[in-house]
């Protein structure tokens, strides 16, 4: 009998068009002979379920489960691909957690914190031979004073972006004193980022993204990484999903010990941060000294075709649909 897959997506924020086009790609490659699949939309109006065979059915959320012909259907696993809340913040996660329905991200604890940059760095600090950026963590009530105290403590050009956001969404860089009213504002008022802003000096290298996850033995398997050149100013919205605006290249160029390096940074953050499923770290290594700067993870990332992760699964020689049947099987053994 075939494992039922609910595939979870949309969301409440602007990555919802993101989420979708990734859904689209991960369901594209789903072994059917293995998995049925069933898609629930989550949006702000509500949930809903489409069966396999695209007809819409009303879900109990109470148990998280279908009728289909009077029959109760529930599901043996879910595939989370919802960028932004409620899919990598933890509340979905939480939910399904409380119906007892297995998932393949992170649980509830990690998606919250790592959700928010701030408390993330937080918690790397004491991992050694990682280097993070300088910064200052504003709350809604401390816009007042905010320019002066980050002029105190911080040095131009400054990163400034909402804490809790993503797909560089409320983003900007800051490269004179004048412009950083603005770009508070820019980032305080992005939607659904928890009016929380995090303020960043800037760091000069080269900018990388790389995969990591775990299999369904249980082991950790870390991705080539991708290198990011963007003809834009930095890797803004605009940049990620425009074409012809960044170049991508994966496996990066990078030297046996620059590789070896990154494996065990991204390694050590992965255990640190107790994740589950697949993560992707962001990551400069800087100009000059080669140092490792940590810039952010991303717990449900991106699934398009052209997406890191898919990128990166495929320069490990596996194909996208062994990669999403790993996932789903340590999720089920959890």
């Amino acid at each position: 009998m075939r494992t039922k897959v609910v595939l979870i997506t949309g969301g409440y924020t602007g990555e919802a068009a993101v989420s979708y086009k990734s859904a689209a790609f991960v369901k594209a490659n789903i072994d059917t002979e293995k998995f049925t699949v069933y898609t629930v939309d989550i949006t702000p109006e509500g949930w809903r379920c489409e069966a396999p065979n695209g007809v819409e059915y009303e879900l109990d959320l109470r148990d998280f489960s279908i009728q289909v012909d009077q029959q109760k259907i529930q599901f043996d696993v879910a595939l989370i691909i919802l960028h932004g809340s409620p899919g990598e913040d933890g509340k979905l996660q939480g939910y399904l957690d409380m119906v007892h329905v297995p998932y393949t991200t992170c649980d509830a604890l990690t998606s919250a914190l790592t959700m928010n940059k701030g408390y993330t760095k937080a918690i790397l600090r004491d991992i050694d031979n990682l280097h993070l950026a300088e910064s200052v963590l504003l709350f809604g009530d401390q816009r007042g004073g905010a320019i002066e105290r980050i002029r105190q403590k911080l040095q131009l050009p400054l990163f400034v972006k909402p804490n809790a956001g993503g797909s560089s969404i409320g983003m900007s860089k800051v490269s004179g004193w004048e412009d950083l009213d603005a770009a508070l504002e820019k980032a305080f008022d992005a939607e659904n980022t928890g009016n929380q802003v995090l303020v960043e000096e800037f760091v000069q290298g080269r900018e990388f993204s790389q995969g990591i996850y775990k299999d369904a033995q249980g082991h950790i398997r870390v991705l080539p990484a991708s290198e990011i050149k963007t003809t834009r100013e930095f890797f803004d919205f605009e940049a990620k999903y425009t074409p012809g605006l960044t170049q991508e290249i994966t496996p990066a160029e990078l030297t046996a010990a620059q590789k070896q390096n990154a494996d065990q940074m991204i390694t050590q953050i992965y255990q640190t941060l107790n994740c589950k499923g697949m993560v992707r770290v962001d990551f400069f290594l800087q100009q000059e000294t080669d140092h490792f700067y940590f810039i952010e993870i991303n717990t449900v990332p991106g699934q398009t075709e052209q997406s890191f992760i898919p990128q990166q699964v495929r320069a490990a020689g596996m194909t996208e649909t062994t990669f999403y049947t790993d996932l789903l099987q340590a999720a089920l053994k959890k």
